[in-house]
């Protein structure tokens, strides 16, 4: 249904491209394209008064949500029929440990022989600032690393670890809640 003020209204000077002048102020949607919203409880004679489209009775017509998201009346819901997805369990009681990754191509740009951790790159401007509170070596593109570095964090990969102590290096874990260095266990 078309807006009752423009029903009737002579619009053919908009139509006629020739002489119609567009701007800012002139643009309005063709007529029959925006309706106008349905103002619900508002008498019967508005259409949509009394119960609002809602009917007399039912859980549907009460206040609040009638049934849960997802909720089928009482058929086994799609959720329950698809198969559960097969993977590795990251859900409540199940938790995976999130390190900020750190390469090692960020050796070759210390001093040789020093202690590294995520500390002192950070404050050498070597690298950014993290929103993890781990921190991991990895391996990165071949650059020559730095000779001789006790490199200090929370977990190295098998790749990272060998091309530190091929350079005459040390891997130093830390612990994952004080920070502190952990002494390595003797077997």
């Amino acid at each position: 249904m078309f807006d009752w003020k423009r029903r009737e209204a002579d619009e053919s000077h908009l139509n006629d491209l020739e002489t119609a002048e567009f701007s800012f102020d002139t643009l309005r949607p063709a007529p029959g394209s925006r309706r106008t919203k349905t103002r619900k409880g508002r008498g019967i004679a508005a259409g949509q008064g009394a119960t609002c489209g809602f009917g007399m009775r039912g859980q549907k017509s009460r206040a609040g949500r009638p049934t849960r998201p997802g909720f089928e009346g009482g058929q086994n819901p799609l959720y329950r029929r698809l198969p559960k997805f097969v993977g590795k369990p990251l859900g409540p009681g199940h938790t995976r440990t999130l390190y900020n990754p750190i390469s090692t191509s960020v050796l070759s740009k210390v001093d040789a022989g020093s202690t590294v951790n995520f500390d002192s790159l950070l404050s050498g401007k070597i690298i950014t600032k993290s929103k993890f509170k781990l921190h991991k070596f990895v391996s990165g593109p071949s650059d020559p690393i730095a000779d001789n570095l006790t490199v200090q964090a929370h977990a190295f990969t098998g790749t990272a670890r060998e091309a530190i102590e091929a350079a005459g290096g040390k891997c130093v874990l830390l612990s994952p809640t004080t920070g502190q260095v952990l002494e390595p266990v003797e077997a």
